[in-house]
């Protein structure tokens, strides 16, 4: 291992570590624009030169690796001299309009031309302008700031999977551009404003709103799927201006995806913001206070049998609420409860059958991936990245049993029927870390079971589950799927699931349904008539428009909250604005409506209802942390059927109730989505 000198500090480090990483271990900062982390190294920014002894001229430490008995100054006037030159021909074209850029305040030119910029220019030629490019809805572009540091273009090439942009041209004239004029259609355009390292690349539906020293940054997860990002949502008052990602190695590194980042709008879009009865004369929600709708769903539930009331919990419940209602149903005696609600029966009892169990960050030691009925690319972006960095890294093999899909890596399509899962049985051949990705469409069918069947089958020959290694995936696609299922919220003994409740409300054997967040077409469609529908909720979709009464929610930005990801990763969101109106946090409505049938629950606040969770449910991890399931094998029963196998999310950007809200996902939707404005017509 080389050991060298930094400014005097002798270091020790890996054999092939950058002098600039170097420096970092010692807390020596470099600056520089073009190098980012998780980026291959082009070293044309020059803004990293250092004073290397015995070179003839300052060297890119970015591009330079360390060796034994390098002297290296970091601070001596001739690195310092070099640097200055360096920003000074950075800024002879940029134009001085910091006050109206987007990038003001936390942009990295303006950080180091502090530190390394003249007071005034000797350059008095004419500048050069450059067009702007149409990149889409999200990315808003002034690319006469541009510094040609290529940090997009390797973002997009090495990380996204797209090769839309690239640098044009030599010296003056060279532009970053789209080879021919088109948007870039990738579900992580939105990171290329967070690698920029000036006011190039700006965030679009965020231009001109705000300046970072004006919001209150608060860190959380987000719940437009089961990946469980860590985010930081940045608030101005009670609005959410903006989505930045947060550093989680295990889950999403430092990358969002689009949906997480700009779907915001639609939180402030369709909200219920005060509780709605429905008139039995008029038939119209009509407003009501809080104190009169929980007497009206008390009274409802007091005059009927535990066994003609139900209860789901919907995509985006958080583990609180859901242990809040399951409570509650428990004290009435209602067995009819589920969190399945579109229709994916996972096998409740089976943890290892629905958990993701080699990890996200587990997947970068796997040697071969087969992918089940899914498309990680629409139903969870930031896997199918982590899948893309593994092959980057080692060309793992890939293989699809399901519909031939647009990947941004190449894979062998193996068939789309069960027949074509024999295939698997060659490709999986000596694999020594083998994994399965099955997708959340796989356990909506008829047949899950037998098609787990076939799957336990390849688990047991190519030992894809064994004691070092766990290579058997069920990839979610809701938020609070799986902490539904960690609590139980399954039918409880004698109970119906919810296929079975939902024909009983169709044929008038159900009396009262409590519905938490649950919007999806094929449950509220099919609801009886004479069932009273009682719907919790923060947006007035679907749900909302059938239901009888209407207590209003907080959205997930506007409570404190634990959300369990795919992995079984247990995760807290934050509180960063207050709810709009009257709407409440999910667990205090079922606690006040607890009171309202005398048989108040256990816990006045957050704190000991998580005390209680704790105490109830001793198998849940701690923060942040994921407990391995006892693997039981896999459910084997029933026949297959001749159905092809579909992914479950066909249109990235609109998946729940708040993307629905959101002109700018509507926007991207139409941008993107093949046949989107016939799908919009026909509703």
């Amino acid at each position: 291992m080389p050991k060298l000198t930094i400014n005097g500090v002798e270091v020790e480090v890996e054999p092939g570590t950058s002098i600039l990483q170097a420096a970092e271990e010692i807390g020596v900062e470099i600056p520089r624009f073009c190098y980012h982390d998780r980026l291959s190294v082009p070293a044309n920014c020059r803004m990293c030169l250092v004073d290397l002894q015995g070179a003839p001229k300052p060297v890119a430490s970015c591009a330079m690796a360390c060796g034994d008995n390098m002297v290296v100054l970091t601070d001596s006037p001739r690195a310092k001299k070099a640097r200055q030159g360096v920003m000074e021909f950075l800024l002879i074209n940029h134009p001085l309009d910091c006050p109206i850029c987007d990038q003001g305040g936390e942009c990295d030119l303006q950080d180091q031309a502090v530190a390394y910029g003249y007071d005034r220019s000797r350059y008095h030629e004419t500048k050069r302008a450059v067009k702007d490019k149409e990149l889409g809805p999200l990315v808003e572009t002034v690319m006469t700031r541009c510094i040609n540091c290529t940090r997009c273009v390797r973002f997009a090439e090495e990380i996204a999977g797209v090769d839309d942009i690239g640098q044009l041209h030599r010296g003056e004239d060279a532009e970053i551009t789209t080879f021919i004029e088109k948007t870039i259609n990738s579900e992580l355009s939105g990171n290329l404003v967070d690698v920029c390292p000036v006011g190039a690349l700006t965030n679009k539906p965020y231009a001109y709103k705000a300046r970072p020293w004006e919001l209150k940054k608060t860190q959380s997860i987000d719940v437009h799927d089961a990946v469980g990002s860590n985010i930081r949502i940045d608030a101005r008052g009670r609005e959410v201006m903006r989505v930045m990602p947060r550093l989680n190695e295990a889950v999403n590194e430092e990358w969002i995806g689009d949906k997480t980042r700009y779907a915001i709008d639609g939180l402030a879009v369709g909200r219920l913001d005060r509780p709605y009865i429905r008139n039995s004369r008029t038939k119209k929600l009509e407003e009501a206070s809080w104190s009169e709708a929980l007497a009206l769903v008390a009274k409802k539930i007091k005059a009927t049998s535990a066994d003609k009331i139900a209860a789901l919990v919907g995509d985006l419940a958080d583990v609180e609420a859901t242990a809040a209602l399951k409570d509650l149903m428990a004290k009435l005696g209602v067995a009819n409860m589920d969190c399945r609600v579109d229709g994916a029966m996972y096998p409740a009892d089976n943890r290892g059958a629905y958990l993701f169990n080699t990890t996200i960050e587990g997947l970068e030691q796997a040697d071969s991936i087969l992918l089940v009925g899914t498309n990680p690319r629409t139903e969870a972006a930031m896997i199918n990245a982590r899948i893309r960095k593994t092959w980057l890294a080692k060309r793992v093999k890939v293989a699809v049993v399901g519909a031939s899909m647009d990947l941004n890596y190449p894979y062998t399509h193996l068939g789309d029927s069960v027949d074509d899962l024999a295939a698997a049985d060659k490709f999986l051949k000596g694999s020594k870390n083998p994994v399965i990705i099955v997708g959340n469409a796989v356990f909506k069918r008829s047949d899950a079971n037998a098609v787990l069947g076939e799957i336990a089958k390849l688990c047991d020959k190519h030992k894809i589950v064994r004691k070092d290694w766990n290579g058997f995936n069920a990839l979610h696609t809701a938020a609070g799927r799986v902490g539904a299922l960690e609590l139980g919220f399954v039918p409880q003994k004698g109970g119906l699931d919810v296929q079975k409740i939902v024909k009983a409300s169709a044929d008038d054997k159900l009396d009262v349904i409590y519905l938490m967040g649950v919007d999806q077409a094929d449950v509220i469609s099919n609801l009886g008539k004479k069932t009273f529908k009682i719907y919790q909720g923060h947006h007035g979709d679907l749900g909302a428009s059938k239901a009888d009464v209407i207590l209003p929610a907080a959205a997930f930005t506007e409570k404190d909250a634990s959300y369990m990801n795919t992995e079984g990763r247990l995760q807290r969101a934050h509180k960063a604005v207050s709810a709009p109106g009257q709407a409440k946090e999910d667990w205090a409505i079922i606690r006040a409506l607890s009171d309202a049938l005398e048989m108040a629950l256990p816990y006045n606040d957050l704190y000991e209802l998580r005390k209680s969770i704790r105490e109830g449910y001793s198998q849940l991890p701690q923060i942040d942390e994921v407990t391995a399931a006892e693997w039981q094998g896999l459910p084997s029963s029933g026949k297959l059927t001749k159905a092809k196998f579909t992914a479950d999310v066909s249109n990235y950007y609109l998946t729940n109730v708040i993307c629905h809200a959101s002109q700018v996902m509507h926007s991207c939707s139409e941008a993107f989505v093949a046949g989107y404005k016939t799908d919009l017509a026909a509703e």
